[in-house]
């Protein structure tokens, strides 16, 4: 038997089966930073139109976890599809660098009570450090961007461009000093912002506590229920959960529609509200009878007493009211509570009448009677205790709810009222916006929900989320007592409380200091310096800014170019890019100074992503030991497998990630590897700028894969414009595994092995094969950056030049396209029915493969149509030797063994295998191929 491999095309090239990405990756991570290729992108990208997504730094501390690569890839993806889609797509990243847990941290390490200038220089070298681990991490992600320079809240020019941004805002009359229950950590010591706490259940004690009537009011509080007079003690009944507030006690809120009961429980009387009356007699194990029942605004105004100390608690009516709990009469706290405050301002009472009886470290003030001294939460029983004593409390218990925490102490929060800096959301602006975008005469709150209706929102329902939360959302408290964080240079003078006339002028002479030696240049500053003989009227504050002011006024400073990368766009980015926490985070920060700022968003569209998870949908953490790292996965299998899992999973929700997950993955990368290595093998020896054939001169099954191929790069650019990169990944696997490996490529091989390497036939699946391969390739460099870097070497055979200095193939047209789906979707169809018939034959034992077989169909209509202008290419395109085309009604598909000899060369069983004496072992089409003009092939 004579051996015709050599007389084969057979495939060949250096591209390896196996990716061995993790050993591989790290050297094309060397090789773009040593030829700079993000640079040479941004220079052959020069002239194009714009694409501008700004990156929502991440904080600098601690190592990268799965959240943060899946943040940064999802960024990568984007910036490289706008590339190939022929914009000019910079990236810029960023970090946050001021606040509190880098202070935190340096506390921790090097003790506290240090030099508050020591502090800030090592907050300053301590994130500097972080930032240098976390860019190493993100480069070998294979991220590409300005990593060189990036850009970082603590950069003295963003610091200096952080107090002009404070500067334009107050300017236009937004900023204001109160005092106002903020959200308050004792831990922290400081305000918090909203996006600072989160939510934990909490076991607190519950209390109900009597309030008796002030003796002045018992005759009124008679009248208003229709009595001749009181005949017992009255008390009005509060129900909470925090008892540590009841000395800050100064007003009782109940509801003007609820309907309220003067009940008589033998003792005494007690008012409550009449729905939730028996649950409250219950609880105090007491029966009771209703004198009479009157609507809640028939009480208003009257006094109670406070039950420990010698103050009235006024009746003062309030809506938020409510009747899930307790006794229907809340007990208000002004200090500690933004409806009491609300409430009490409502009714005329001022901030200089607010009890504040609670230090920044969680202790009552010292001289207050039964509890200085005490720690609010230990007060809590010596509170109930004193209740006891005095004959007021009437039921103790406790309850297990959701209650507010710090994010980064994890200890409970409290309202506390504190003199801060705010940002007004219902003021109006006094001078226009800064770009003229309108604005006039509207509230902040007003311009910032007109802007949630201007901007795009992937996926739909984050557009709701924010609206609800810049609608419902309380004055921005932007001041932090802090030492690492952008000072608010202002300076208030000592009698007044004003600030300064020339504030904004005098806030731009502290940003030209900052710009040259950083935040440390406001805290050194003599005030008689700019203030001169002014000096010893003022006083210099020592508050800093709330950290989210300092990435979500990066639009001010980074964005109009005080970033030195020579590509400022402009108050706008195209897209902000962060996980779905952040609409109450960096994306509300950003509107908020944006509509501030410049009357409208400093973005036109937002994504928002979800959070990674275990495969049951738990939260990753170190205690489940279910926990994955973005360098395990890149360690084991390469960051190409981790970039393929954050495209093929849907972002909008929960992402989930286990090893199970990451096997199949795996799994199908090889699949797109092992089809990328089939391409390229068979088109080693074909030069497009020579062999290429005009489309006209095409078979018609490849016309059909161009046509296939077009389909899906129509699709995935649209995907990827509408950033669903799932289903671009989807897309790519099946074009994959059914079109190209199912279908076509598994039809082609006999034609790209077994013909004459410059035929006509050849050369048309060749050219097929090129154009292929180059948009496929493009379409996966978002995703799988290194591998298709891979590809674009070998198909480019320079490895100077980069996938990414290109733009999405433009394939060549052809007519008719819709047509030709359509009839090669009714061929395929059948295929599916041969397939089947002829595994029943293998799985008989009649046959050992298909080429063993001919087959015939009956069909009819367009399916006989379809199949007879195929002609004699019908055995290519069912990968069997013979077939038979019957037009009847009844339609059928059967296998048949046959008996011919098997081609040496091509392995078809045909009836002329040997008629040449000369080439005994090869059937005719082999000898033409050969030896003479070549078989001539018009379909498949």
């Amino acid at each position: 038997m004579a051996d015709y491999k050599e007389t084969l095309n057979l495939p060949d090239t250096p591209f390896p089966m196996r990716g061995d990405l993790p050993k591989r990756e790290p050297k094309w991570v060397a090789r773009w930073q040593e030829k700079q290729l993000y640079r040479r992108i941004r220079e052959i990208s020069a002239g194009r139109p714009k694409f501008i997504l700004h990156d929502g730094p991440p904080y600098a501390n601690g190592s990268l976890h799965l959240g943060h690569a899946l943040n940064k890839i999802l960024k990568d993806i984007i910036v490289r599809s706008k590339t190939l889609a022929g914009f000019d797509a910079p990236y810029v990243p960023g970090w946050d660098c001021h606040g509190l847990p880098i202070e935190h941290k340096v506390e921790v390490t090097h003790g506290k009570n240090l030099p508050a200038d020591k502090v800030r220089e090592l907050c300053r070298a301590y994130a500097a450090e972080q930032i240098e681990i976390q860019k190493a991490g993100f480069i070998r992600l294979g991220v590409l961007g300005e990593w060189d320079n990036p850009y970082l809240t603590m950069n003295f020019a963003n610091e200096a461009g952080e107090i002009r941004a404070l500067a334009e805002i107050v300017r236009k009359g937004y900023v204001f000093k109160g005092l106002k229950p903020v959200n308050w950590c004792f831990d922290c010591g400081s305000a918090l912002a909203e996006a600072e706490v989160e939510y934990a259940d909490k076991k607190s004690p519950t209390i109900d506590v009597a309030f008796p009537v002030d003796a002045a009011d018992g005759q009124k509080l008679a009248a208003a229920f229709g009595q001749p007079a009181l005949t017992k003690p009255a008390f009005a009944v509060i129900w909470t959960t925090t008892p540590w507030t009841i000395p800050a006690n100064q007003a009782l809120n109940i509801h003007p529609e609820h309907d309220y009961a003067l009940v008589d429980t033998g003792e005494r009387l007690l008012v409550l509200a009449a729905e939730l009356l028996e649950a409250s007699l219950q609880r105090y194990d007491l029966q009771g009878s209703v004198l009479a029942t009157v609507q809640g605004k028939a009480l208003a105004g009257l006094r109670f007493r406070h039950p420990l100390y010698d103050r009235e608690s006024p009746v003062y009516l309030a809506d938020y009211v409510g009747l899930d709990a307790g006794t229907g009469v809340v007990h208000s706290a002004p200090a500690h509570g933004v409806d009491d405050f609300n409430t009490w301002l409502a009714y005329g009472r001022g901030n200089d009448e607010i009890l504040s009886i609670v230090k920044g470290d969680g202790v009552y003030v010292d001289d207050l009677p039964f509890f200085g001294g005490m720690s609010i939460w230990k007060a809590n029983q010596a509170v109930c205790d004193k209740l006891t004593e005095v004959g007021c409390l009437l039921s103790h218990g406790n309850i297990s709810h959701s209650y507010m925490h710090c994010w980064r102490h994890k200890t409970p929060v409290i309202y506390r009222a504190t003199a801060q800096w705010f940002v007004g959301m219902d003021k109006v602006a006094s001078q226009p916006a800064q770009t003229g975008h309108g604005g006039e005469g509207e509230t902040l709150r007003e311009i910032a929900l007109r802007g949630v209706e201007a901007t795009e929102f992937y996926p739909g329902w984050g557009k709701p989320r924010l609206h609800n939360m810049i609608a419902n959302r309380p004055d921005w408290c932007i001041s932090r007592q802090r030492n690492w964080g952008v000072p608010i240079p202002f300076f208030m003078h000592r009698e007044t409380g004003e600030l300064h006339p020339r504030t904004v002028e005098l806030m731009e002479e502290v940003a030209k200091r900052v710009e040259k030696e950083g935040i440390e240049a406001w805290f050194k500053l003599d005030a008689a310096e700019p203030l001169g003989a002014e000096a010893e009227q003022y006083e210099k504050i020592s508050d800093t800014l709330d950290v989210w002011f300092d990435s979500g006024t990066t639009h001010w400073h980074v964005l109009r170019g005080s970033h030195n990368d020579g590509h400022a766009s402009g108050p706008r980015a195209d897209l902000y890019l962060e996980g779905s926490d952040q609409h109450r985070g960096w994306f509300h920060s950003s509107l908020l100074t944006g509509a501030a700022i410049d009357g409208h968003p400093p973005y036109k569209a937002l994504l928002t992503h979800g959070f990674t998870v275990d495969q049951q949908g738990r939260k990753m953490s170190k205690s489940l030991g279910n926990t994955i790292l973005p360098e395990e996965v890149t360690d084991k299998m390469g960051a190409d497998i981790l970039r393929l899992w954050v495209a093929s999973t849907d972002y909008s929700g929960e992402l989930a990630m286990s090893k199970e997950i990451l096997a199949r993955v795996v799994e199908g990368y090889r699949r797109i590897r092992n089809t990328l290595r089939f391409l390229l093998a068979n088109i080693s020896d074909f030069d497009a700028s020579t062999a290429m054939l005009p489309v006209d001169n095409w078979l018609e099954i490849d016309r059909y894969a161009l046509a296939l191929t077009r389909a899906l790069q129509d699709g995935a650019r649209a995907d990827y414009d509408r950033y669903e990169f799932h289903r671009v990944v989807q897309a790519l696997q099946t074009f994959c595994s059914e079109d190209l490996g199912g279908f076509y490529l598994d039809i082609l091989k006999d034609r790209l092995y077994t013909t004459a390497p410059q035929s006509l036939a050849r050369r048309s699946a060749q050219s097929a094969l090129w154009h292929i391969t180059q948009a496929f390739v493009r379409l996966l460099a978002p995703i799988t950056s290194f591998t298709a870097e891979e590809v674009w070497a070998v198909l480019s055979g320079d490895e100077d030049d980069s996938v990414m200095f290109q733009q999405w193939h433009e394939l060549p047209e052809q007519p008719g396209e819709a047509e030709l789906l359509a009839k090669w979707a009714i061929v395929r169809e059948v295929r599916n029915d041969v397939t089947k018939a002829l595994e029943a034959r293998r799985e008989a034992g009649e046959i050992g493969a298909a080429l063993q077989a001919g087959v015939e169909i009956r069909c009819a209509g367009d399916k006989f149509a379809a199949l007879s202008a195929l002609g004699d290419d019908l055995k290519f395109v069912f990968i069997c030797s013979a077939t038979t085309l019957i037009e009847s009604a009844e339609e059928s598909v059967t296998a048949t063994p046959l008996a011919h000899a098997k081609c040496e060369r091509c392995w078809h069983v045909r009836e002329d295998v040997g008629a040449d004496p000369a080439h005994p072992g090869l059937c005719g089409r082999c000898v033409s191929n050969l030896h003479g003009d070549g078989e001539v092939r018009t379909h498949a």
